[in-house]
């Protein structure tokens, strides 16, 4: 019984609530009362119930979904503690990151095979039936069935649609600033040729996505690596020392939602990071592919949003958000559009007719935003149940990253545990993760791992989650 003649009731209700989800009485993602029905469930105010509530946010035990409600999440008790500029050790097996790469990835069409290393959202997540009409609707508004060349800049209608989006990452552009491409990866490509010759440095984060060194390296130019955590993110200041010290020809970063590490910089880095790249005429090519996978309210505003010299090239598609297999990409290159829209054509003509069409009405219909809504919902309380069961199933002594958007997890192992060994063991149980080592040029990251959890949390998940907990366990003897 609540004693309603002690102030701060508020507090007894938080407490209460508290300890219910502190005993994962509530579990994790567990949708909660709304503030009436708490007003009324426990005989007291409403403004009372949403004290109670704010209470709990401030403790990072439940949050606020926008239009949906409060929900139970994850209390970050394992979660990393700071930002180890320096987490690194050697891998002992004679394995070079491009090999690892390569095994890793050999069987991603195999039936069979659980991949939690694919950072992509599971198939049931996507809209098929309504990107079907689309394709369907855009074949039929073409004069020619969608069989002709389209422009070289790319679809109009597509570029009008993703100016209007810009809005939210607080851009303000128009269609003839946008070039599309296919995918994304081919659009960094463009950017990097644009501002660059063979035997240029070029300043990535470390970790990062090893398919950006992959590629910058296929155009032989040469890396630096710039340490981030995956609370801070990326090392300014070892960043500004490198710049002084080196020269850097542009830099390519994924500032939001960075994969494998997961953080999204501050306004005030990124406003910070494109005001440094400014001040020494460096380009920025940011990688935004995961900028629209938000789990808060808005989304973030991107490092494009603070340029002010054209320095900026942002890079994105709907491969993670919509139609991997569309291939429908673009880049908003500022001062250098001239330079991609001629490496375009010279490369590829133009690019593909009927998946931009299609895209292109799908934006028009309004279904984009309904279902990016869905989406962000779906992930959010994936990544929160899929934390909740590596915390139940892995040693103790983990950490695991808190992403507020995106696909991946990543995870710190006790240091004696070998991620590649871990990959290998796993992949005979027909469990796909990504390890560390493949995501820095020279194999670090030995005992970290990336879990995506872009799959539906299920009964394979849990099955799966729980039989890699018990070959971590096995490594560590």
């Amino acid at each position: 019984m609540i004693n309603k003649n002690i102030d701060f009731l508020y507090l007894q209700i938080s407490d209460k609530i508290g300890r219910q989800i502190r005993q994962q009485t509530l579990k994790t993602g567990k949708k909660l009362p709304s503030v009436r029905a708490l007003s009324q469930e426990q005989g007291i105010s409403l403004s009372t119930a949403f004290k109670a509530y704010s209470q709990l946010e401030m403790e990072g035990l439940i949050e606020a979904r926008p239009k949906s409600g409060y929900y139970v999440r994850y209390s970050p008790a394992k979660s990393f503690t700071q930002d180890p500029k320096k987490t690194q050790t050697t891998n002992t097996e004679v394995v070079t990151a491009e090999d690892m790469i390569a095994r890793v990835y050999h069987n991603i069409a195999e039936e069979g095979v659980l991949k939690l290393s694919i950072a992509a959202p599971g198939l049931s997540l996507l809209p098929q039936a309504k990107l079907n009409k689309s394709m369907v609707e855009a074949i039929r508004q073409s004069s020619s069935s969608c069989i002709h060349y389209e422009d070289v800049q790319g679809n109009h209608n597509l570029r009008k649609h993703l100016a209007s989006q810009a809005f939210s990452w607080g851009g303000s552009i128009s269609p003839d600033d946008i070039v599309t491409t296919n995918g994304c990866m081919e659009a960094l490509a463009f950017c990097l040729r644009a501002v660059t010759k063979p035997g240029d440095l070029i300043a990535i984060e470390s970790p990062t996505y090893f398919g950006i060194f992959g590629l910058i390296q296929s155009l032989n130019l040469n890396i630096v690596e710039i340490p981030g955590g995956p609370l801070e993110g990326l090392d300014l200041g070892h960043l500004k020392k490198v710049i002084q010290a080196q020269p850097i020809k542009a830099c390519l970063f994924v500032p939001t939602f960075s994969n494998p590490l997961g953080y999204c910089l501050s306004n005030e880095k990124k406003q910070e990071l494109v005001n440094l790249l400014a001040n020494h005429d460096i380009p920025l090519i940011e990688d935004d592919i995961y900028g629209e996978m938000y789990f808060g309210k808005t989304r973030p505003r991107t490092c494009k949003s603070y340029d002010k010299k054209g320095l900026v090239m942002l890079c994105s598609s709907i491969s993670k958000s919509l139609a991997p297999g569309y291939r429908v990409g673009w880049c908003i290159p500022g001062k250098f559009i001239k330079q991609i829209i001629q490496l375009k054509f010279s490369n590829s003509l133009s690019s593909v007719t009927i998946t931009q069409a299609a895209i292109g009405h799908f934006f028009e219909t309004g279904r984009y935003d309904l279902h990016m809504r869905k989406l962000r919902k779906e992930l959010h309380t994936q990544c929160l149940r899929y934390i909740q069961s590596i915390v139940e199933y892995f040693p103790p002594d983990i950490k695991i990253s808190q992403p507020c958007g995106g696909y991946v997890l990543w995870i710190e192992l006790p240091k004696s545990v070998d991620a590649f060994e871990l990959f290998q063991q796993a992949i005979k149980q027909q469990i796909s993760i990504a390890p560390g080592q493949i995501f820095s040029i020279n194999g670090n990251y030995t005992h970290f791992i990336r879990i995506s959890f872009g799959l539906p949390y299920n009964s394979d998940i849990n099955k799966s989650l729980k039989a890699l907990g018990g070959l971590i366990y096995k490594l560590t003897k």
